[in-house]
């Protein structure tokens, strides 16, 4: 399959920080689960996570447990550089590095930190999905930046809250 074949199947997300969500964590997950559910309904068998602390992470795992559910997809972990999640609480160290150990393909999209390495993560992930799966509040962050960038380059992104 060609690269632009491949991207057709491939679905990825954006969304906020936990702290910066506004709604309680069991909400943004049901609402991500329903939307990868119906990602998959649609013929979406690959998976892109950005993998920082919330909407990218909890995704992830909802990916992984459907897969161990049996669902035919997979998961690229697309981290912005090594050791991005260093200075993370333990807690969050230890969900990142499980999620990076179950993933298909695991990417850093930079050699290290640099002051554009989170755009260039998320622009890596939109332009190698056909649809973009996106929490967001409505303020100025990486999450629009990600959101605009997708609709300027003709990727559908299905928001949450609606």
């Amino acid at each position: 399959m060609t690269e632009q074949e491949l991207r057709q199947h491939r679905c990825c997300f954006t969304g906020h920080r936990p702290e910066r969500l506004g709604m309680p964590e069991i909400e943004v997950i049901s609402g991500l689960k329903k939307g990868i559910r119906q990602a998959i309904a649609d013929g979406f068998q690959t998976f892109i996570s950005g993998m920082a602390r919330g909407v990218d992470l909890w995704a992830a795992e909802i990916v992984l447990e459907l897969r161990d559910e049996g669902a035919a997809i997979r998961l690229i972990c697309a981290s912005p550089y090594t050791g991005f999640e260093s200075r993370w609480s333990r807690e969050w160290q230890e969900r990142y590095r499980q999620v990076m150990e179950r993933a298909d393909l695991v990417r850093f999209i930079c050699p290290g930190y640099s002051r554009d390495c989170f755009q260039r993560r998320n622009q890596w992930m939109v332009d190698h999905s056909a649809r973009v799966i996106a929490v967001y509040n409505g303020q100025p962050s990486g999450t629009r930046n990600t959101i605009e960038y997708a609709r300027q380059h003709g990727v559908p992104v299905i928001l949450f809250p609606r």
